[in-house]
């Protein structure tokens, strides 16, 4: 059992894992501060079963991405009530950037968000670098599952791109 001085200071290490995370589930900035907290609380609850066998960011990663993905069902279910207003309406639009790369990057990280929570969960472990090892353990799966369903989902973001450049 780690102190709350630790546990503090290893949210604050880590706190652009949590970060990143709410920013891939939640585009409202009042939703993503909502699950921030929710991921700090859902780590404090879980810190009885932290196993020192694993790096905290491990922990964290998972934590968070469960706590993110539960959050993102309840948050469904409210979106499917408030459908029918117009996006304009609920969310301030982003500035986007300049240029073919920032498009490509908007019209990915678009088609990331459109992802299942799961495959969405993946593909922000995959962009953050981490090891098929390090993905499986924070998600529970093997390594030959990671490997496969990241093909898959890369496959099928080239799919999406090509639909689009063919427009």
């Amino acid at each position: 059992m780690i102190s709350s001085d630790l546990f503090l200071s290893v949210v604050e290490a880590h706190k652009g894992i949590i970060y990143k995370i709410a920013h891939s589930y939640c585009s409202d900035p009042e939703d993503r501060k909502d699950l921030v907290q929710e991921i700090i609380v859902q780590l404090w609850r879980s810190l009885h079963r932290y196993n020192d066998q694993y790096k905290y960011s491990t922990w964290i990663y998972r934590v968070s991405l469960n706590t993110a993905i539960s959050f993102y069902r309840k948050q469904s279910h409210h979106k499917k009530i408030v459908s029918d207003l117009p996006a304009g309406i609920l969310y301030e639009t982003p500035l986007a950037g300049t240029g073919p790369e920032q498009n490509d990057l908007d019209l990915l990280q678009q088609f990331i968000a459109d992802l299942r929570e799961f495959d969405k969960a993946l593909m922000l472990l995959y962009l953050e670098e981490k090891s098929h090892k390090e993905m499986a353990s924070i998600m529970g799966i093997s390594e030959t599952n990671v490997a496969t369903r990241i093909g898959r989902i890369k496959q099928q973001l080239k799919q999406n791109f090509a639909i689009v450049k063919d427009r």
